[in-house]
C-alpha cells in the first residue's frame, strides 16, 4: 500500500493487510503490515449508557454486564521503532472502585474495565474525583459514579515515557473539564487521560503526521512463542486498534485473525497455544 491512507470508521481484519499469526511474513522479511488508518469516531460513545438516553429510533443491544474475565484479555506491547513505549501483560489485579479510592494518588492514571466493552480510562484528581472524556466532553464526576460499578486499576505504568508532575497533570486534566465536541484533541479517553500524564502531542488528534513508513508497531501475543504484528503511522492509530481488541476480547481478535488468513478448518486454542 506504501503510502496510501485509508479512512475507516470501523476496522476488522477482513479490511487489514495481515501475515501469518506468528508474526513472520512467508517471503521471509520479517513482520510487515503496511497500512494506515484515519479514524472517525469516539470508541467511547460505545459504552457507559446509563448517563444517556438512546435516541427513540435506536434501540439498546443487550447491556447485562459479564463479570471481567483477565483471561480474555490479550497481551500486547506498542513499539516506536525499535523502542517499546507501552506493554500490558495480562493478570494485573483489579480492584472495587472503593477499594480503588484507597490506593490513588492525584495523578494517577485509572482504567475501568468490563467484559465486551471498551476500557474507560480517567485522571485522578483527588478529592474522590476524578476528570475523563466521556460522550465527547471532558468531565469532572466522582470515580465511584464514573466506575458505574466495574472494576478498575492503575495504569501508571503501562506506558514508558516520562510521567509530568502530579500537580502538573492535574492541572491538565482540570483545565480541560468542560471542553466537548470540535473542542476535542484526543479520540477516547485513554488518549486524554494519556495526554494529561504524559504531554506528549502524539495523543492528541493529528499529532503525527502520517506520511512515509509506518513507525508502530502494535505487537499481539498470544502465548510465549505465537503472536502477530500490525504496523501504523501514528499513535492514536494504535491506540484505536489496541482498544477494539480489547472491546471484543482475545477469543474474537483470534477468530477474526484465523478467519481472514483463510483458515480451513475451524480455530481452536491449540492453533495459537503450545
Amino acid at each position: 500500500m506504501g503510502n496510501q491512507v485509508e479512512k475507516l470508521t470501523h476496522l476488522n481484519y477482513a479490511e487489514v493487510p495481515t501475515s501469518d499469526p506468528n508474526g513472520f511474513d512467508p517471503d521471509g522479511d520479517g513482520p510487515r503490515i503496511g497500512v494506515s488508518y484515519i479514524f472517525s469516531n469516539d470508541d467511547d460513545d460505545d459504552q457507559d449508557d446509563h448517563l444517556n438516553h438512546f435516541p427513540s429510533d435506536c434501540q439498546p443491544e443487550n447491556h447485562e454486564e459479564k463479570p471481567f474475565d483477565p483471561q480474555d484479555e490479550l497481551d500486547c506491547a506498542i513499539y516506536y521503532r525499535e523502542e517499546c513505549v507501552y506493554e500490558r501483560k495480562t493478570g494485573a489485579a483489579t480492584y472495587s472502585p472503593e477499594s480503588l479510592l484507597n490506593k490513588c494518588k492525584p495523578g494517577d492514571l485509572l482504567e475501568f474495565v468490563a467484559t465486551g466493552q471498551y476500557p474507560h480510562w480517567a485522571v485522578y484528581v483527588g478529592d474522590f474525583q476524578v476528570v475523563h472524556l466521556h460522550r465527547a466532553e471532558i468531565k469532572n464526576n466522582f470515580l465511584t459514579d464514573v466506575s458505574q460499578g466495574k472494576p478498575g486499576r492503575i495504569v501508571n505504568s503501562l506506558y514508558r515515557y516520562r510521567a509530568l508532575p502530579p500537580e502538573v497533570i492535574v492541572r491538565h486534566a482540570l483545565d480541560h473539564v468542560g471542553a466537548r465536541d470540535r473542542e476535542l484533541c484526543w479520540r477516547n479517553s485513554e488518549c486524554f487521560a494519556a495526554w494529561c500524564r504524559f504531554g506528549k502531542r502524539e495523543f492528541k488528534i493529528g499529532g503525527e503526521i502520517r506520511i512515509g513508513k509506518q513507525p508502530y508497531r502494535l505487537k499481539l501475543l498470544f502465548s510465549e512463542k505465537k503472536s502477530h504484528v500490525l504496523e501504523f503511522q501514528s499513535l492514536e492509530d494504535v491506540i484505536m486498534e489496541k482498544r477494539r481488541n480489547d472491546q471484543i476480547g482475545k477469543d474474537s481478535v483470534m477468530q477474526e485473525l484465523a478467519n481472514h488468513l483463510n483458515a480451513t478448518h475451524e480455530i481452536n486454542e491449540e492453533h495459537f497455544v503450545n
